[in-house]
């Protein structure tokens, strides 16, 4: 019997994700429309939450190590946003794997929504590689490969995540379009040392919660 191939979530890059299967990039944006248009108003505690989570990493967020910058702006940010409730949770690394077109996949996502209470079960959204810059390894691909094992998972045709590199956040969608074939849109980048931005993304992650984690 012939033996399947595996890969590791962290060691898929571009290369690597051509082989287990046909990854396409849409180059339009429209998709985002519903999901960035989402109406949430940002209460007041909630702005001087996120404004002086600004102001305390603002000039240093670019030289911290990847454990710093999720210790000192990612986890504070996502404990405001508050991605728990009794249907879902937060998961930090915990192990994820499935098979995507005959190629058996698995890690630990750096951070996904799921339900569960002790183990996740069905994942709704990823949030992967808290990067200083983009290496041979790059987040989006590692992404992708995460999302598209939920989609088999789950037996969906699409999901969404996001993958942020320091400053710099960019939402995903990817879709299933046929057996071994995706295509996936990714959105312009979010500055969150811009408030404006931070408030923006902000938003999008609350509007994950309402619209999107849902059986």
């Amino acid at each position: 019997m012939e033996t399947k191939k595996s890969y590791n979530f962290s060691e898929i890059d571009y290369k690597k994700l051509s082989i287990i299967a046909d990854f396409k990039l849409q180059t339009e944006r429209t998709i985002f429309n519903e999901w960035f248009s989402y109406k949430y108003e940002i209460s007041e505690f909630e702005l001087k939450y996120i404004t002086n989570l600004l102001d305390v990493n603002e000039y240093y967020l670019q030289y911290y190590t990847e454990h710093q910058l999720r210790a000192r702006f990612i986890s504070p940010f996502l404990s405001i946003v508050n991605l728990n409730t009794d249907k879902f949770k937060s998961w930090f690394e915990y192990e994820l794997s499935g098979t995507v077109n005959g190629y058996e996949l698995r890690g630990n996502p750096d951070f996904m929504i799921a339900s569960g209470d002790i183990l996740p079960k069905k994942p709704y959204f990823f949030f992967q590689e808290f990067k200083k810059s983009k290496t041979n390894s790059n987040p989006d691909f590692q992404l992708l490969s995460e999302m598209a094992v939920a989609i088999e998972i789950n037996k969906i045709n699409i999901i969404r995540g996001v993958y942020n590199i320091g400053r710099h956040w960019f939402f995903i969608i990817l879709e299933k379009i046929d057996e071994g074939k995706y295509q996936y849109y990714e959105s312009v980048s979010f500055d969150c040392l811009k408030i404006n931005d931070l408030k923006q993304i902000y938003i999008n992650l609350q509007a994950v919660k309402e619209l999107f984690c849902k059986d």
